[in-house]
């Protein structure tokens, strides 16, 4: 499903599902890094827009219903400069219209770098 797409680009790997989380990992490399050696911010908001787009997916029958992002913001904590980071989505409200999913970005270390959170438009399929 994510072949060809930035999800791939970018190195995304999905670890982990549980009954009320998602969680993938994402290296921090030349193709997610800003010019100063960081971890890019907007790298940070694909992997958060990506674990609660796919999250909002699984919630719903995906036959009569799309989700769509309405809305993301990101709150960066702490800088990465080399290795993995882990992206932890989890619903804060799973609504008929909308869902809000809390994601939290954290190092090897386990230390919070990012803390995201987005909101999903719940379509019915035309």
């Amino acid at each position: 499903m994510s072949s060809n797409t930035m999800v791939d680009h970018l190195g995304i790997t999905f670890t982990s599902i549980t009954e009320n989380t998602i969680e993938a990992t994402m290296p921090v490399d030349a193709r997610t890094k800003q010019p100063m050696g960081l971890l890019h911010g907007g790298a940070n908001v694909v992997l958060a827009e990506t674990l609660g787009s796919v999250a909002a997916s699984l919630t719903v029958n995906i036959k009569e219903k799309s989700v769509v992002g309405l809305e993301i913001n990101a709150n960066h904590i702490r800088s990465v400069r080399e290795g993995l980071v882990r992206g932890v989505a989890s619903p804060i409200h799973l609504g008929g219209s909308t869902q809000i999913w809390e994601i939290r970005i954290f190092n090897e270390a386990e230390k919070l770098t990012c803390i995201s959170r987005l909101t999903m438009a719940i379509l019915d399929k035309k």
